[in-house]
């Protein structure tokens, strides 16, 4: 939701770094390669017991997760190779924060709700790779990018509450794993209306 509406706020921070980067030499896809690394650090940070770190980083890697879409746009270098690459990444990045509270919570609750957690992002994003791989909407990424109350911008606060409040880990999860099912159910009924057509 956020991604889908506040996304014209924070371009033009976007697309000047994005111009940065090209003029130093930087592809996209090095950037894509780089905000992966800096994302799985952040994993690392919150196991050792780092927290704000971890999540500064976090955000760090999801804001270099935003600029190479828009290098790729600016000069004309989109590719689906990139698209796979970025994907992929994000996916991992994510695994590697939910693994790291596992660890440092491993009671059978928690480990349950993280479980829970992480079947309820991979469905939701099944539905969305899904719908954007069969459908013949358009839009400015390289294939069709569904809208819903949960896009990357709202994982990434959701994460970071996960990671800030240790404390309230269950409660947190459990609201993280509400919003991924409203989520996962939005796009199915949206992939249902424009695909029956």
């Amino acid at each position: 939701m956020l991604d889908t509406h506040g996304r014209k706020y924070v371009q033009p921070i976007i697309e000047k770094t994005a111009h940065g980067f090209l003029r130093s030499g930087l592809t996209a896809n090095q950037i894509t390669v780089a905000a992966f690394f800096i994302g799985v650090s952040a994993s690392v940070f919150v196991y050792f017991g780092f927290p704000i770190l971890g999540v500064a980083i976090l955000w760090l890697s999801g804001f270099f997760d935003a600029v190479d879409g828009s290098m790729a746009r600016l000069n004309g270098s989109s590719s689906r190779w990139g698209t796979v690459l970025d994907v992929t990444f994000d996916r991992i990045v994510e695994v590697g924060i939910i693994i790291a509270l596992a660890l440092r919570h491993p009671d059978p609750l928690r480990l349950f709700l993280l479980m829970l957690l992480s079947i309820s992002i991979i469905i939701t994003m099944t539905i969305f790779l899904t719908v954007g791989a069969v459908s013949d909407k358009q839009s400015d990424k390289s294939f069709y990018y569904q809208p819903g109350l949960a896009e990357r911008t709202e994982g990434f606060i959701l994460f970071s509450l996960m990671v800030l409040m240790q404390s309230q880990l269950v409660a947190v999860t459990i609201l993280f794993i509400c919003v991924e099912v409203f989520t996962g159910l939005q796009r199915l009924l949206e992939a249902k209306r424009i695909l029956q057509k």
